[in-house]
């Protein structure tokens, strides 16, 4: 059985390929400050794409995407302000994304990408 942290890499390493196989080009990954961390930075087309990823085992406390709860989204907007002043990078649009990954034994994972989950 993964431990909580291990469970979350492998996680993440799943929605980095999703997205990437998506179209999106990942530019930052793990990115941390001393507000906390950004799971995945991308670019798709004009936009900068903050992406958080959440993973679980099962939805017995509800599905993956669920836990992105108002105070993580303002946390994650502080996050992106803070990229973006750390980075050389522009773009006229800005998007939160989610990616839910629902982990199952013997099968593959299932994959739920909520593009502009949040504003």
């Amino acid at each position: 059985m993964p431990t909580r942290n291990e469970l979350g890499s492998h996680g993440e390493r799943i929605a980095a390929a999703y997205l990437t196989d998506a179209g999106l080009r990942l530019l930052d990954r793990n990115w941390r400050c001393r507000d906390g961390e950004l799971d995945i930075v991308a670019r798709e087309g004009a936009a900068i794409v903050f992406c958080e990823v959440k993973t679980r085992r099962g939805v017995g406390f509800g599905h993956p995407v669920e836990a992105v709860t108002p105070a993580k989204q303002r946390r994650l907007r502080l996050l992106a302000q803070r990229w973006l002043a750390a980075h050389d990078e522009h773009a006229p649009d800005l998007r939160f994304d989610v990616v839910g990954v629902l982990v199952r034994p013997a099968r593959p994972a299932l994959v739920t990408h909520l593009r502009a989950a949040f504003t």
